[in-house]
């Protein structure tokens, strides 16, 4: 049965990952939730699994020539090293602020999508 639950957290997260949402505010809650995965594990799970999408992503932007590379240095410099950071940080960090850390985060974002829903209809 869990192997289903793995299956269907994988195939939501990809998916909504390859449109642009962030697979990982379905893969996180699905792993800890429903899997019993400590919130560290799930989140460094998230963070890999992130990566063979981001490059191919990449790939796909650069080959359609969508790529502006002006201040690029200074982008990935301020992205590596904040995000260096803040991974250090969560190693200290319990496992239950983490998890209250990232519901505040996935309350923050529906609101700013509910926001932005809001200022379409208006138009």
């Amino acid at each position: 049965m869990s192997f289903i639950i793995y299956l269907a957290a994988g195939f939501a997260s990809g998916l909504l990952g390859g449109m642009g949402m962030g697979g990982g505010t379905i893969m996180i809650p699905a792993l800890t939730i429903f899997c019993g995965v400590e919130q560290h594990t799930a989140q460094l799970t998230n963070l890999l699994s992130f990566l063979p999408m981001a490059a191919a992503s990449l790939s796909v932007h650069k080959k359609q020539g969508l790529i502006r590379t002006e201040g690029l240095l200074v982008i990935t410099a301020a992205a590596v090293l904040s995000s260096a950071a803040c991974s250090l940080a969560a190693l200290f960090l319990p496992g239950v602020f983490l998890r209250k850390l990232f519901g505040a985060f996935l309350v923050g974002l529906a609101v700013h999508g509910a926001a932005g829903c809001i200022q379409t209809l208006k138009k």
